[in-house]
């Protein structure tokens, strides 16, 4: 089959332009895997970090979002047949879904939402997990609940965060505020449901103060986390609640102290790479977002659709969300 690989470890620079085209056979599906046909995937901000860390001798497989349909099952798959079209995050430690075909464990998998075609669905499935988790796992959010608290999104126009303002808006009865620093990326916010839209790239505590908000309940941080950290600190209400998704090369829980401000990390992968007991709750959420989509309560992120999913592409895919202004999903097609 054909796949798409990062082949070389950046040496001076930026490896992107050693994604390329291999040939692998066809894996085979056994125990609660699914052997799926890809026909749409998106690219996120993981998929440029495995790259740019990539050291190894043997290439691998990038790519963690996909559509595709069920071509075969291993023995102890339940939940789907041959013929199910799918959509799913996969999991970090496999292969990616830069290919013709990928196994994934079916707990981690969910049908498509019928109301979309493969390139709208591609663009949501990890973005829509790591939202899901962040708001009503880590910070602990209740669906019609939380009424009188206001939620704060920092990068809100990204994958998670146009995601995660639609369920917040949407699901639940918080106040949402969320940054962008762009008129185009501002009014992407607006339209996703965010009651206010704030400008990141100058001080938050001003930007709220324009708005008439004196403090906010909770945080989800999606990026620069270190540059606005102690400001989200100074905004948050006592006992408000912290959370992101972010790699800061450090961070100092210290000053969360006087305020009994908690700390919430989101990383969707953790469920499948530990096998965890709740495992299954991402096929669920999955299934969730699909019939809230198919019931217009929520609708596609997709930004940019760069046409077929070629070596060409994606590394035009990869150089564009390392510019850190990607509003959307980027999504590709096809092989």
């Amino acid at each position: 089959m054909k796949a798409f690989a990062i082949t070389r470890a950046a040496t001076n620079g930026s490896n992107i332009a050693y994604i390329n085209e291999i040939t692998l056979p066809v894996p085979q599906a056994q125990g609660h895997d699914l052997l799926v046909e890809i026909k749409a995937i998106s690219v996120n901000p993981v998929d440029t970090k495995v790259r740019a860390g990539f050291s190894a001798d043997t290439p691998r497989v990038l790519g963690w979002d996909a559509v595709g349909v069920v071509k075969a099952v291993g023995n102890e798959v339940t939940l789907f047949a041959p013929g199910d079209e799918v959509w799913y995050a996969g999991a970090l430690g496999r292969p990616g879904s830069n290919s013709e075909f990928q196994l994934v464990d079916e707990r981690i998998v969910a049908l498509k939402p019928r109301s979309l075609d493969n390139a709208s669905a591609a663009a949501l499935p990890l973005t829509a997990i790591t939202a899901w988790e962040l708001l009503f796992d880590r910070l602990g959010v209740t669906r019609d609940g939380n009424e009188g608290d206001t939620l704060l999104i920092v990068g809100a126009a990204g994958g998670v965060g146009s995601i995660l303002t639609q369920l917040a808006s949407k699901l639940t009865k918080m106040t949402v505020i969320g940054t962008a620093s762009r008129p185009a990326s501002q009014q992407w916010v607006r339209e996703a449901g965010a009651h206010h839209v704030i400008d990141h790239s100058k001080p938050l505590s001003e930007e709220l103060a324009r708005i008439g908000v004196k403090e906010v309940t909770h945080v989800a941080s999606l990026n620069n986390t270190e540059a606005h950290y102690l400001s989200l600190i100074a905004a948050l209400a006592p006992q408000g609640k912290l959370a992101l998704i972010d790699d800061p090369q450090s961070l100092d829980v210290v000053p969360l102290k006087l305020k009994s401000i908690s700390l919430h990390w989101e990383f969707m992968f953790t469920r499948s790479m530990f096998e965890t007991r709740d495992m299954i709750a991402q096929h669920q959420l999955l299934s969730e977002v699909a019939t809230l989509i198919d019931n217009q309560v929520i609708k596609t992120t997709l930004g940019e659709h760069y046409g077929a999913i070629t070596a060409e592409n994606l590394q035009k895919a990869h150089a564009q969300l390392e510019t850190g202004r990607a509003v959307g999903k980027i999504v590709l097609e096809g092989f």
